[in-house]
């Protein structure tokens, strides 16, 4: 009788598993057949992490482009390379002597160790924003510097010029969600753009200020006032051009209307912002405010220089919780820069993603896997179902598996998963970064199931017919069908 109960014990657990397997597996297959798919592809995957075992799947081999979910490879390669605690940091140097006066015969040296938090609104506020420019002028006054016969010289060369990741689209450049990368990053490589509109629909709109200010911007305005609700300009523009141009609509009968594009030249911004602080605190400067990039002469070497200040940023965990939980672009490229600049000197773009190819081939089968942004801008991308739950899983047994999971947003409680889920099944259980472009959505990450086992995921789609919010509900069913085994 003994040996019966344990082989009927036994069936039962294996029927539950089984019927557990072809929930999931209904589930998917009931999504993919939507007629909204009909032009569509998925690739989707579930791996159970105790076992390694693969539940289901559906084209899990099939690389398509995935928006925002990239940004998991690209701040787990970060946390596996540079640790939860690395601070990315930013040199003051000045060169020449201070004479007996107060007098820099001299450049003030501002070095560039692509920083993405210096001013960010996600880690101060419209006060406090230009505390690290006050924190540099103070550690110069202490000594005794009260005048610069020299330059103010921003110097983002160690990550190079590229201005924006391969694939980049043109529409994207010159939106706040386009803001590339920079050795020396301020105020989020952001501008915001203050507009007034009309009473009446059909009338220009007026640019009345900036933040920051841009010396030498030039905006081309084809910006109108609509009965339409909300924020539907956009605005173009290269990285480096100062020519800005902005079109499309914002509602009537506004003075203050904020419409936020990326910051022409980082660079020479953070010289100029210095500059200017300076000049506010009774420091002189007979020189200008100038970017690296501009200059005709190589960098002076730092080691003939003298250290004034070595500013930390936040820690990198911080960081990466915010460019998940968010899903803030700029953050994500900052990943590659900093592994770039880190583990050889150079903090490209192209450099950080050799970085991170080099690494994840050793981890996973990288066969089919083309990545070539941090961020997951790139329509160049592509990424499957199989890598991102071979990636989850090895982060999953990683020392920082913890701090990596916490990063994420959670279904129906944080982030851009609040919506996800709520009050469903998979709500409190799924750790997840979606990803959204048009006519992309895609989910990878983490469910608890109800029995206490744990599963990597992913679900990428391309090419629906419907918006996303509505693809995202007709993905809700596959999630909980996760998280109810």
């Amino acid at each position: 009788m003994k040996i019966i109960s344990i082989l009927l014990i036994s069936l039962f657990f294996s029927i539950n598993l089984v019927t557990g397997q072809n929930n999931i597996q209904s589930a998917i297959n009931q999504f993919a057949s939507d007629s909204e798919l009909i032009h569509g592809s998925v690739s989707f995957a579930v791996i159970d992490l105790s076992t390694g075992e693969l539940v289901s799947s559906l084209n899990k081999d099939l690389s398509i482009p995935t928006a925002s979910t990239a940004k998991l490879f690209s701040t787990a390669t970060a946390l596996e390379l540079l640790g939860p605690n690395y601070k990315p940091k930013t040199r003051i140097f000045y060169d020449g002597i201070i004479d007996s006066v107060g007098t820099l015969k001299g450049n003030i040296w501002i070095k560039g160790g692509a920083d993405p938090t210096l001013g960010s609104k996600y880690f101060t506020n419209s006060e406090t924003r230009y505390e690290f420019l006050k924190t540099w002028m103070s550690e110069i006054k202490k000594l005794g510097i009260s005048k610069i016969e020299g330059a103010i010289i921003a110097d983002a060369s160690p990550c190079g010029y590229n201005g924006a990741p391969d694939g980049w689209n043109w529409s994207d450049l010159g939106n706040y969600y386009g803001s590339g990368p920079s050795g020396l990053t301020v105020f989020d490589n952001l501008i915001e753009m203050h507009f007034n509109t009309s009473n009446q629909p059909g009338k220009p709109t007026k640019l009345s200020s900036t933040f920051p200010e841009v010396p030498g911007m030039i905006f081309h305005n084809y910006i109108l006032s609509s009965n339409k609700s909300g924020d539907n300009s956009y605005i173009y523009g290269a990285p480096y051009s100062l020519d800005r141009f902005g079109t499309g609509t914002l509602p009537i009968n506004h003075s203050n209307f904020v419409v936020k594009g990326s910051l022409p030249d980082p660079e020479f911004q953070m010289a100029f912002e210095f500059y200017t602080i300076l000049l506010q605190n009774n420091i002189s400067v007979n020189g200008e405010a100038k970017a690296v990039r501009q200059l005709e002469i190589e960098p002076v070497d730092i080691s003939k220089m003298t250290l004034i200040y070595e500013n930390n940023g936040a820690s990198l965990i911080d960081i990466i919780t915010e460019t998940n939980m968010l899903s803030i672009n700029l953050f994500a490229e900052h990943m590659l820069t900093l592994i770039g600049l880190e583990k050889s000197n150079l903090g490209s773009t192209e450099n950080g993603i050799i970085i991170m190819e080099n690494f994840w081939k050793t981890k996973i089968n990288t066969d089919g896997l083309h990545i070539n942004d941090g961020s997951g801008l790139s329509r160049t991308n592509a990424i499957s179902a199989q890598h991102y739950i071979s990636m989850l899983e090895y982060m999953s047994k990683s020392k920082y598996a913890g701090e990596y999971k916490k990063s994420l947003p959670i279904a129906g409680v944080s982030g851009t998963l609040k919506s996800v889920c709520r009050g469903q099944s998979a709500q409190n259980r799924m750790h997840a970064k979606s990803g959204t472009m048009s006519r992309i959505k895609s989910y990878a990450g983490y469910i608890d199931g109800e029995s206490g086992k744990k599963y990597a995921f992913a679900l990428i789609t391309n090419n629906y017919e419907c918006s996303a919010t509505v693809i995202r509900q007709k993905m809700e069913p596959v999630f909980n069908a996760i998280a109810n085994q």
